[in-house]
């Protein structure tokens, strides 16, 4: 009851600025002191029962000590024992009842131990053990998705199922299809955040549990979609919080991102402290600097995961050059994309609906296909083809100022 109280304390303080302004504020306090309520019973109980438990105990404490009193004075009486013996029961009873009052008296402490015990255990028992695989190469070719199956962590709901593809350096694939069908999931499995049910992830023809986790992170950004940055600069959050970050690299990530400038105008540039989730930025500001963190040491591996739900057209076009820009080096994009801007840059289409690949190929062939798709078919399936068409026949022609399809 303590820690659902204290998540709901947490989780009003992140979200106070909603409840302000949506008068949700009387509603929320309500559910406050429900569970303050809830707690107090759950204490209140626990103390009754300690309490109780402790009484008793004392009690029985007590009258074993009177009865050992009463034998020593008897057998004293009747000359079977010297006065010593008295003494000696007494303090031999007492020392044999002192562990189990301290075991009462230490049983709440014993039980919360217990809990967290079975709680670590079950998150345990969901992770795999940290190994360290010997170094690998750095990763410099492909991407291969091998016949994967995702499910969230300790769930058996398969979100995304048998989904297959191939990219090759300096190639850039946009993932596109209706809400819930399975972009997230699959670009979670993609960087290894998420465990594969069936199926393999391999970069370089290597699977991601051949590289440890902080091997593998040297190779690949990645940009959530609920992003959020740390407490700390500007230039710790782009370096991913390494303790000296060489200045070349951490301006050369936020130039690739067309941040550069923008750090620059703010009131002590790099140095600027970022406060806890970023709140010194606006939402494009932060979406900005957390893609010039997933460029931070120029990664093989590139996944942004809807990265301009928050930016006007000056950073949609920074997101753009710097998608152009991965690739003109080598390396490889996967973009999740509701906006069409978000896979101007990107050569290769994939298409998601219920969980399954759908499609997937050169944009222009994909475009062909779901155009063609939408003609033919039936009108409830041409109208669940249309809003992608859309969206990929938007992408082809390019970002435009306000332009927002939904996919």
């Amino acid at each position: 009851m303590g820690s659902r109280r204290n998540s709901l304390a947490e989780m009003s303080r992140r979200n106070s600025e909603v409840l302000h302004a949506m008068g949700m504020v009387g509603r929320f306090a309500a559910v406050w002191a429900e569970h303050g309520r809830n707690y107090l019973a759950a204490h209140q109980r626990a103390g009754d029962i300690t309490g109780g438990l402790g009484g008793l105990s004392r009690a029985l404490r007590m009258m074993l000590q009177s009865a050992v009193l009463a034998v020593g004075a008897y057998l004293v009486i009747n000359q079977q024992a010297t006065a010593g013996i008295i003494i000696a029961g007494s303090i031999l009873s007492a020392r044999a009842l002192a562990p189990v009052e301290l075991v009462i008296a230490q049983w709440r402490s014993f039980v919360a131990a217990r809990q967290s015990w079975h709680r670590l255990n079950n998150l345990l028992a969901r992770l795999p053990a940290e190994e360290h695989p010997m170094e690998l190469p750095k990763p410099k070719s492909t991407l291969s998705v091998e016949q994967i199956s995702v499910a969230p962590p300790g769930s058996n709901n398969v979100v995304v199922q048998d989904v297959v593809f191939n990219l090759k350096a300096g190639q850039g694939l946009g993932i596109v299809g209706p809400s819930a069908s399975g972009k997230s999931s699959l670009v979670r499995a993609i960087v290894g955040v998420w465990i594969t049910v069936r199926g393999k992830v391999r970069i370089d023809g290597a699977t991601l549990d051949q590289w440890s986790s902080e091997m593998l992170g040297e190779h690949i950004g990645y940009l959530p979609q609920d992003m959020e940055l740390f407490a700390g600069t500007i230039a710790q959050n782009i370096a991913r919080l390494e303790p000296s970050p060489a200045s070349e690299k951490v301006i050369a990530a936020a130039k690739a991102a067309g941040v550069h400038e923008l750090v620059l105008g703010l009131p002590n540039g790099y140095e600027t402290q970022m406060g806890e989730g970023g709140t010194a930025l606006s939402a494009g500001q932060r979406q900005r600097v957390g893609l010039a963190r997933a460029l931070y040491g120029d990664p093989f591996l590139i996944v942004l995961d809807e990265p301009n739900s928050s930016l006007d057209q000056e950073g949609d076009e920074a997101l753009t050059r710097a998608i152009l820009g991965v690739r003109a080096r080598g390396g490889i994009v996967v973009v999740v994309a509701h906006r069409p801007s978000a896979i101007a840059g990107v050569d290769y289409l994939l298409v998601m609906r219920n969980g399954r690949q759908h499609a997937f190929g050169p944009k222009d062939a994909v475009l062909k296909e779901m155009m063609k798709a939408a003609q033919t078919a039936k009108p409830a399936v041409a109208a669940a083809a249309a809003p992608v068409a859309a969206t990929v026949a938007a992408a082809l022609r390019g970002p435009t100022r306000g332009q927002d399809v939904p996919s």
